[in-house]
């Protein structure tokens, strides 16, 4: 057959990525075994009723038809009020796009802001599709990594280092999926003063703005000067428990919307209809907004409590998201050896942080998407684990 193109061909690169760990897990929980799976972001509730019922009326009420590029009027009247809440900055609906998750809204900010060839910057450690999205518009990257000694907070300097004359924007994700890290004001405030000096995007991931600790969400729209430059992704899957119905959306200045519409046009043609009223159902009524954060609060909570103390492990970021990040650098440099034994020895599926970039290497991310009680099982079973290798560590250095 004709060759595919180098883009799509370029999207991933090969190799291992540690979700072959996730997998493994899943297969093993399918055929029935008893695995506690701490590997993916995926809610383990139902979406909150109210938003099913919105969609069943919209589905009976003869709403199956194609709907307006940008998103339905309503829907993005919604969103603009949840933007106003998230980032603290008047929003009108001509300042939204809805997409096909926040993944569309990923996409579709690299899609706009770069030219074939173009730079950009990514924080690191960062969600897994951040690289192919780059890549897929045909873009360059370089990798900042934070360090866990400073929980995960981007460095300015590292920052100013990287930029190149081609570079057009700069990524950042707070609440931080990976390491739940929750970026500091001055953090904020120091990469927008970069992004004005030098006339950059700055792309903002604020999908898990409701999922913190009492932490301050600072959102750069809302600085001096940074409305006009600023891109900010966002979803309905966390925040509303909404993973599968694909509502994501950005926010952005009113004439840059106008034109990213375009790509719905080519790529998507919107949003379906009754998915769409779902959404205005959940946006406008906060169906699980509070309920949600407040339960992941909790599970945090609960996890950090049972863990904190344990053998050679340190907490690191922690502080929003659905994940917790420890760092088991002085237990196994290799956190892709530790994943797998834990996984081969105590049935716990979690994620090798290197899954996520170099600076998470020597640590695993850890989902609070199971309840409480399964949290301290787990919490149990990786303190045995523990507590095993250190003493078969032990045990081979006296034999040596």
């Amino acid at each position: 057959m004709p060759q595919p193109s180098s883009r799509i061909s370029g999207i991933v690169p090969s190799g291992k990525n540690g979700w072959e760990i996730h997998f493994a897990a899943l297969t093993r929980k399918q055929a029935g075994e008893e695995v506690i799976m701490l590997s993916v972001g995926d809610h383990d509730f139902d979406t909150p009723e109210g938003t099913v019922d919105a969609c069943v009326e919209a589905v009976r009420g003869g709403h199956h038809h194609y709907t307006q590029l940008p998103g339905l009027p309503r829907l993005r009247t919604a969103l603009a009020k949840l933007s106003e809440d998230c980032t603290g900055t008047e929003t009108s609906a001509d300042e939204i796009m809805v997409t096909i998750g926040g993944q569309g809204a990923l996409y579709a900010a690299f899609q706009s802001v770069l030219d074939p060839g173009a730079h950009a910057l990514i924080v690191s450690p960062y969600y897994a599709t951040y690289p192919g999205t780059v890549r897929a518009a045909g873009g360059r990257y370089t990798e900042i990594e934070t360090h866990a000694e400073n929980d995960f907070e981007p460095s300015l300097e590292e920052i100013e280092a990287a930029l190149e004359p081609d570079t057009r924007a700069i990524l950042i994700n707070s609440p931080n999926n990976p390491t739940g890290a929750v970026y500091s004001r001055a953090t904020i405030e120091r990469i927008a003063e970069i992004c004005r000096q030098r006339d950059l995007w700055l792309l903002s991931d604020e999908v898990y703005w409701t999922i913190r600790s009492d932490r301050e969400h600072i959102s750069p729209r809302a600085l001096p000067g940074m409305k006009e430059r600023t891109l900010v992704i966002n979803s309905l899957s966390k925040s509303h428990g909404m993973t599968g119905w694909r509502v994501g959306w950005l926010t952005g200045p009113a004439d840059m919307i106008a034109v990213m519409t375009n790509l719905n046009l080519v790529a998507t043609y919107g949003l379906p209809d009754f998915t769409s009223h779902a959404a205005i159902a959940a946006a406008e009524n906060a169906f699980g907004m509070r309920e949600i954060a407040e339960l992941y609060t909790r599970r945090r909570e609960v996890f950090l409590n049972a863990v904190r103390g344990l053998n050679e492990i340190i907490v690191r970021g922690s502080e929003g998201g659905m994940y917790v990040m420890l760092d088991i650098r002085a237990i196994e440099q290799d956190c892709e050896t530790f994943a797998w034994d834990l996984l081969k020895e105590e049935d716990v599926a979690v994620l090798p942080g290197a899954s996520f970039g170099d600076a998470a290497r020597g640590h695993i991310r850890i989902s609070m998407c199971q309840d409480e009680e399964t949290l301290r099982e787990a919490a149990t079973r990786l303190q045995r684990f523990i507590t095993n290798r250190l003493a078969r560590a032990k045990q081979s250095a006296c034999a040596g």
